[in-house]
């Protein structure tokens, strides 16, 4: 396996888990952050600080990876989100697109998200 996607799935599960002891081993200290809505973090500390409360409110049930798309320094990972958050459910799908370093740390991560249902709107 890739060892960007190993380190993506890390990611991933580190949400799932509400394990942020991995941050440090898989971003840049510098990491530039972008949420699918508009948020942004700079800074490893901002990111792990994000985490932690967002942990407090919160809690992801589902982040299922879709595919991965890998072009020089750039990963892609198309993927599945589902989450509780003050109580409320709420799933999209989405698309982070990921740049790393030589040594394999992430140095900025951009997600998008595409709302679900998805539906046909010409449809009879």
């Amino acid at each position: 396996m890739n060892i960007r996607e190993q380190i993506i799935k890390k990611y991933f599960k580190s949400w799932l888990e509400n394990n942020c002891s991995v941050l440090k081993d898989i971003f840049d200290s510098n990491v530039s952050y972008s949420e699918c809505y508009g948020p942004e973090y700079h800074g490893i500390d901002t990111v792990e600080t994000w985490f932690k409360e967002w942990n407090k409110r919160g809690k992801v049930l589902a982040w299922d990876i879709k595919q991965f798309i890998h072009q020089g320094n750039i990963s892609v990972v198309e993927w599945y989100f589902k989450c509780r958050y003050d109580g409320e459910i709420e799933e999209f799908d989405g698309v982070s697109l990921i740049e790393f370093n030589g040594d394999n740390y992430i140095v900025s991560l951009k997600e998008f998200q595409s709302k679900i249902p998805h539906y046909y709107p010409y449809s009879n």
